[in-house]
């Protein structure tokens, strides 16, 4: 039984020879330095030719030329007598000044011609042998592009390609490429602290449901009260797995920047946080009170920026001391839109001030306190807090609220002015609830 297609596509009345395959050509013969080599052989030899062939034309268009036509002529002598009589067998060629003259300029056309084909042959080596110069000194540091990529792994980054040189276009490519494995590697070191600090807080509440199950829920021998308080455990780790999980998806869905862009009411957005949030802060003791008044309208992804507000309020709802207040505000001020979250305790220390944003941050004493956002929290609350803010062109800011607490302020370009309203190009400082 026969089948076309394994000949390569070939239909049943193609000729044997049409299918079969070209030989390939050597490596050198397939490289861009070839390429350039024989595109600047062929475009300098082009303009060689057609400057002779030029010349050749207009000479042999201002000068006649043609082959030297002579006239046979005899010889005669003059007799004593006074008559003329040939001499037989006597003779020769002669030609008038015009003839001679064109005869020449056909010489020095045909020998034109003749040198011009061996300048011609010269100049086509010669060409090659230059093109294939110029080339390999032009892609020079294309080689050395190709050697450092060749060089780098995925687990090394460090390696970059340094040119030097003028700046020229291959120069600005090579610190492109410089500058992408800048980022690269950037990413992939924070992809690995990423993997670190996330098995480092599994691992805890793991080791703790491992050993409440070891020791207790499978012990036959354990009362009620003890099988209570182990379950009691084993739900509070786990919660606690299950809300770091939660915060590492959405720092997933974050940098995918897979947005839903539209326009947010900020003051609505307060009042749905402070909604989901109240019962908690009922129970710890704790009092939230609202400065949120309809107006101040943002762009971007409505649960995005919901969960980033709500990571602030969760925060400072579990770290603000019994009895305390918080506040949470919502306004605009110099173009910018923004929502605040204060609260009175326990503050942030100054030297931890340019790390309360970094994810899985924990205090000088190995525990954390409200920049951490523990003891309760994932550690990725503010992180995920700043990622949006900064994803929807905004800020994330940190001040003093009164004699002990703190201010977090999401900072957004406020969408209800129009065009011709000056915005400053960073927010305005301090804290908004308090001016």
């Amino acid at each position: 039984m026969r089948h076309d297609d394994d000949d390569g596509g070939a239909g049943p009345g193609t000729a044997p020879s049409a299918r079969r395959v070209r030989p390939r050509l050597p490596g050198w013969a397939r490289t861009v330095r070839m390429r350039l080599a024989v595109t600047y052989s062929a475009t300098l030899f082009g303009i060689t030719a057609l400057i002779l062939a030029g010349v050749y034309l207009a000479l042999s268009r201002t000068m006649v030329a043609a082959p030297l036509d002579p006239v046979t002529v005899k010889r005669f002598e003059k007799k004593p007598d006074g008559s003329i009589a040939y001499r037989p067998g006597e003779q020769f060629q002669a030609a008038d000044l015009d003839t001679v003259q064109h005869a020449v300029n056909y010489t020095a056309l045909q020998t034109l011609r003749d040198y011009s084909a061996v300048a011609l042959a010269v100049m086509f080596l010669l060409s090659v042998v230059v093109g294939w110069w110029v080339a390999g000194r032009a892609l020079r540091p294309v080689e050395a592009i190709t050697r450092t990529a060749q060089e780098i792994g995925a687990t090394d980054l460090s390696r970059r390609i340094g040119a030097t040189g003028p700046h020229d276009e291959l120069r600005t490519l090579a610190d492109t490429i410089d500058g992408m494995l800048d980022r690269l590697d950037r990413a992939f070191s924070a992809e690995r602290r990423l993997i670190e600090d996330v098995s480092h807080e599994l691992r805890n509440p793991v080791t703790v449901v491992q050993a409440n199950v070891e020791a207790v829920l499978a012990d036959d021998q354990a009362d009620r009260a003890q099988r209570a308080e182990a379950s009691a455990v084993v739900l509070a780790a786990t919660g606690r797995m299950s809300r770091l999980l939660e915060d590492l998806l959405a720092t997933a869905r974050l940098r995918s920047e897979a947005f839903t862009d539209q326009e947010v009411d900020l003051a609505a957005l307060a009042v749905g946080a402070v909604r989901e949030n109240r019962a908690v802060a009922g129970r710890r003791g704790v009092t939230i009170a609202e400065r949120t008044h309809p107006g101040p309208v943002a762009y971007g992804d409505a649960n995005a920026l919901a969960r980033a507000v709500d990571n602030l309020l969760s925060n400072a709802v579990r770290l603000a001391p019994g009895g305390s207040v918080i506040t949470v505000g919502v306004g605009s001020r110099q173009g910018w839109a923004w929502v605040a979250v204060a609260d009175e305790g326990p503050g942030v220390p100054p030297e931890a001030r340019d790390r309360i944003f970094d994810r899985f941050y924990r205090g000088a004493n190995g525990s954390d306190d409200a920049s951490g956002e523990r003891p309760d929290g994932s550690g990725l609350g503010l992180a995920i807090a700043r990622q949006v803010a900064e994803s929807h062109d905004g800020h994330l800011r940190h001040s003093d609220h009164g004699p002990g607490g703190s201010t977090f302020t999401i900072w957004l370009p406020d969408r209800t002015l129009d065009r011709a309203t000056n915005r400053a190009n960073t927010p305005p400082g301090g804290d908004p609830l308090e001016a």
